[in-house]
């Protein structure tokens, strides 16, 4: 079920009247609604899916329980083995075995040997890196006794497949969001109505944003050839936004509706393409999923502790690993790579967490010297975006190659740029709002004491108006497939 379909406008409301009117005296009720429901909504895609998240959480809930009952290292180490494997498998086999093979079958040719394995026709089920992880979480934190192991099932259930944020995340940890289904929820008017708010930004940076930006980016990138120098870097600009307002538009729509139901989820993004470096960049971009690979994969490494071939071969490791995740596809890898190539300097330099405040805090504009780190910052961002977005690396060196060769300042043709004739406007207007919101965690967190209602409500109309008449073609969210 897509956050901006009719099916959900209609969903929503009816699991928000049974949650509050309905259930709210008991605890127990609320939970199971809320597991019914994300059923239901992760069902709407392919019900034969529901097997899989259900077994994952019966293996997990096991574990946990296990753990609970085990103090001999070896049963524990035993038990935590069966959940990673568990999981992991499923990820592996669902996600990644036609990749393996083709791989496999290109390695062969290579040396001249012929190799003809069978492939399968898998259908990737939607979100599952998302919740693999998610109850992966819950298992090592178990083991690790940061947390105490549920008996609730219910609960259990309705954590690692709570809709808002089921399928692209955040990447929530059990320790920050399993015991809110053990707390009495009442409703907040202000937390709804704030998540209101960012719910109806989300909703603009999917409909408005990504899906306009998206037609111009489908365009130039599957014709890219027969393109100019500038269009094929105007296509990269856009894909640049596209996939922003794509993906944090879905944490905004998931943390909004959340907020609907007394949860808190964590912040995702923290308007990443404002950016000092690239440190920075990825403190703010895709939190929840980088802060997972620092818990449970690049502390326990060594992190930053040794020397620099260590610390290089970590931080390798960790950007590798993480484009990885993103898709069965060298391209992902490649994405990954660059990333780590970005990164290792500032951290042998030791200024990878040199801007870890709010860029020009307190002020309106920038320095002139945090105005070109932005925009150095940026275009190494849309650099690497181009190898996310190829097809084939093969593809992105090309696409590259042409970039450089035809680059000529005239006016784009042949593209769909001229669509939306007042978008480039909206856009602007776009990074406006974010830019003077910056420090806020949505570009629609308005205090209600600072600004005027009148003032308000025009804003909040305005922005539905936009939303209605500039909205781009349907697409879907483009982290529906990792």
């Amino acid at each position: 079920m897509l956050f901006n379909s009719i099916e959900f406008m209609i969903f929503l409301p009816i699991v928000f009247i049974l949650y509050w009117f309905i259930t709210n005296r008991n605890l127990k009720l609320q939970n199971a609604l809320l597991l019914v429901a994300s059923y239901i909504f992760y069902g709407w895609w392919d019900w034969r899916f529901l097997s899989l998240i259900a077994f994952s959480s019966i293996v997990d809930y096991s574990v946990g329980i296990g753990l609970g009952k085990h103090e001999d290292s070896r049963k524990r180490k035993l038990l935590l083995l069966t959940s990673i494997l568990v999981n992991l498998g499923f990820l592996m086999y669902f996600k990644y075995y036609n990749f393996f093979i083709d791989s496999f079958i290109d390695a062969f040719s290579f040396m001249g040997q012929s190799f003809h394995p069978s492939r399968l026709k898998i259908i990737l089920p939607v979100g599952i890196s998302f919740y693999t992880f998610q109850t992966l979480s819950y298992s090592i934190d178990v083991y690790r006794k940061k947390l105490e192991p549920t008996k609730d099932i219910i609960a259990f259930f309705a954590f690692v497949s709570f809709f808002p944020q089921l399928v692209a995340g955040p990447i929530e940890r059990a320790t920050h969001l399993l015991p809110q289904f053990y707390s009495k929820r009442t409703f907040d008017y202000h937390k709804a109505a704030d998540g209101t708010r960012q719910i109806l930004w989300g909703l603009f940076k999917k409909i408005v944003i990504a899906d306009n930006c998206a037609l111009v980016a489908n365009s130039v990138f599957n014709n890219y050839q027969d393109q100019s120098g500038i269009t094929l870097v105007l296509g990269v600009i856009f894909f640049t936004f596209q996939i922003y307002g794509d993906f944090s538009g879905y944490s905004d729509i998931a943390i909004g509706t959340s907020r609907l139901f007394g949860f808190n989820l964590m912040k995702n993004f923290a308007f990443p393409y404002f950016s000092r470096d690239i440190g920075e960049f990825w403190r703010r971009w895709h939190i929840s999923l980088s802060s997972w690979f620092r818990d449970y994969l690049y502390i326990p490494l060594g992190g930053s502790r040794g020397g620099n071939l260590k610390k290089i071969r970590n931080t390798l490791i960790i950007f590798l690993v993480s484009g990885f995740w993103h898709g069965a596809n060298w391209t992902f890898v490649f994405w990954g790579g660059l990333n780590a190539l970005y990164f290792i300097p500032l951290l042998l330099s030791k200024k990878n967490r040199q801007n870890i405040n709010t860029v020009a805090e307190g002020r309106i504009f920038p320095s002139i010297k945090e105005f070109f780190q932005i925009i150095f910052t940026f275009t190494l961002t849309a650099f690497a975006w181009i190898f996310f977005r190829a097809e084939s690396i093969t593809m992105a060196f090309d696409y590259i190659r042409l970039m450089i060769v035809n680059f000529e300042l005239t006016m784009p043709v042949g593209t769909d740029i001229g669509i939306k004739q007042h978008f480039g406007i909206i856009l602007v207007l776009f990074i406006l709002a974010e830019w003077l919101q910056r420090d806020k965690e949505h570009a629609l967190e308005i205090a209600e004491n600072k600004l005027h209602i009148v003032v308000r409500w025009t804003a909040y109309y305005s922005i539905i108006a936009i939303i209605l008449l500039f909205a781009g073609a349907q697409q879907d969210f483009i982290y529906f497939q990792f």
